[in-house]
């Protein structure tokens, strides 16, 4: 069997040397073998994905609460209330009192400066852990390196309240650490994908499994919200607790379900495995190859993806940390209302994305569209639509039906991007997809520090529609500039770095 795969990989890139076509040599790559697939219902690969998706809730779930609870553990009356200037006006209160019935004032005295400073600390440990956490995933396996990665996570989230209590400086430095454990997460699930799934499976399942990322934080800001209002044990510190505790859950069925590889699964349907090895081709269970780091750090089709995940992720972290304040302190939401109008983008955005990745599948199996076309496509929509609604929502100002809306429905279009850039790694290398993705999304989530430390330089004492709508303006720059580059310089065929280093493996 594995004989036979390796004859066909050899035949095909031989194949491919002698064609010119970019599309022909994709078609190659993600047609189906002519190997049953198992007729089982629940399959290995969706335990995998089921699990998968749970993770990505949990540590999304464990990221974004604080920027709910933020508004919660500050002292917001501490702060005099900023005089109008002559051009931008602050939005009026609402008429009726119910939506704006006051939150209680939290226990810590931070500006803007330090509450950008404290949302932020999380990204300075996430950023250092994406690289090496791709690399080990490759090395030790995805199952070990995710593993780890929450349940470090979820101790860390549960330490934070008390962290926060006793001193500023071991708040943020648990912030950091928790982030270090998270930084493994995306780039280790993205070696698993490239070992685990079919090609014409990945956008699909690769949207299912990071879905779970909108779907922590649909759960995780009405329920911060919730639990921020309670008065049992200050309120805030619940969600922390709460969602750290259900990561310690999580670690128990992913160490017993999941496995690094097929070939590895001790109770994997064999119609399965077969399906998978012959989609994918033969497996190295050994990875320690050196990476040819030279031809990956100056591969232009890989910067392409990199500027533009640097660019959906300013918009994105605008957005998720930045948002509930602006609906707090701009539309004068409570903090219930605000955590639930924050969590509505973030479940449209998840439907879509399901949806866009099937069609997306669809016409790659009809032959309508080239792999490399798919990505820059969907990317498109993913970055300008979205950009759009802020563009619009700095425009309507205090109006918040249409602040609502526009958050809502352009929003949604960003789960397009699943169908975009974050399958194009495994693309690029699947031998390298983890270390790549690593790479990209450690410069991607410096935004996550970059945009709140900008955001709170440009909205520090001067608390008004007008600074916001800067903030709005300059995210959906930044998103659409993005796209462009990649629209540009991006490709789907598998770069000649990573195949002669399958070739020499195989041979």
């Amino acid at each position: 069997m594995i004989a036979s795969v390796e004859e066909s990989i050899n035949n095909t890139c031989e194949s491919e040397n002698d064609s010119n076509s970019e599309d022909e040599d994709e078609l190659t790559r993600i047609i189906p073998p002519q190997v049953e697939d198992t007729k089982n219902c629940l399959k290995s690969r969706h335990v995998l994905g089921i699990l998968g998706f749970l993770g990505f809730a949990n540590v999304y779930a464990m990221r974004v609460n604080l920027s709910v609870a933020i508004v919660a553990m500050v002292n917001q009356t501490a702060f005099p209330e900023p005089i109008n200037n002559n051009t931008f006006e602050h939005c009026p209160l609402p008429n009726t009192t119910n939506s704006t019935t006051p939150d209680k004032p939290g226990e810590f005295v931070w500006n803007e400066a330090t509450q950008g400073l404290v949302l932020g600390s999380f990204f300075y440990g996430y950023v250092c852990t994406q690289i090496p956490g791709g690399r080990l995933a490759e090395i030790f396996g995805g199952k070990l390196i995710y593993g780890i990665g929450v349940l470090l996570t979820s101790i860390f989230t549960i330490l934070s309240p008390i962290a926060a209590r006793i001193n500023f400086s071991l708040f943020i430095f648990v912030r950091i650490l928790e982030g270090m454990g998270e930084g493994v997460t995306f780039p280790a699930m993205h070696a698993m994908l490239a070992r685990w799934i079919p090609p014409l499976e990945r956008n699909r399942f690769g949207a299912y499994v990071y879905a779970g990322a909108n779907f922590g934080t649909i759960i995780s800001l009405p329920v911060s919200g919730w639990l921020c209002s309670l008065d049992f044990m200050g309120g805030w510190p619940l969600s922390f607790y709460l969602f750290g505790i259900l990561g310690l859950v999580w670690s128990i069925f992913w160490t017993y379900f999941i496995y690094d590889t097929p070939t590895t699964h001790p109770r994997i349907d064999r119609k399965e495995q077969a399906y998978i090895l012959a989609s994918i081709g033969p497996q190295d269970e050994d990875e320690k190859s050196p990476i040819p780091w030279a031809s990956m750090l100056t591969s232009l089709p890989l910067w392409a993806i990199l500027v533009t995940m640097c660019a959906n992720s300013w918009a994105f972290y605008t957005q998720l940390t930045e948002l509930p304040k602006y609906m707090s302190q701009i539309l004068h939401f409570n903090i219930q209302q605000n955590a639930i109008l924050s969590a509505i983008p973030y479940l449209t955005s998840w439907w879509l994305a399901i949806l866009s990745t099937m069609f997306a599948d669809w016409l790659l199996k009809k032959g309508y569209l080239s792999l490399s076309m798919s990505y820059k496509i969907f990317n498109s929509i993913g970055s300008i639509v979205p950009s759009l609604g802020l563009l619009g929502v700095a425009y309507v100002g205090c109006d918040r039906i249409y602040t609502q809306l526009l958050l809502a429905i352009p929003g949604a279009f960003a789960g397009a991007m699943y169908a975009g850039n974050q399958m194009n790694h495994i693309a690029l290398s699947p031998k390298y997809a983890g270390t790549m993705y690593g790479i990209t999304n450690a410069a991607a989530n410096m935004c996550g520090f970059l945009a709140p430390y900008v955001i709170g330089l440009i909205i520090e004492d001067r608390d008004t529609l007008g600074q916001w709508q800067i903030v709005f303006y300059l995210a959906a720059g930044i998103n659409m500039g993005g796209n462009l580059f990649y629209i540009a310089f991006a490709s789907a065929r598998e770069q000649p770095w990573s195949r002669s280093q399958r070739l020499s493996d195989i041979n």
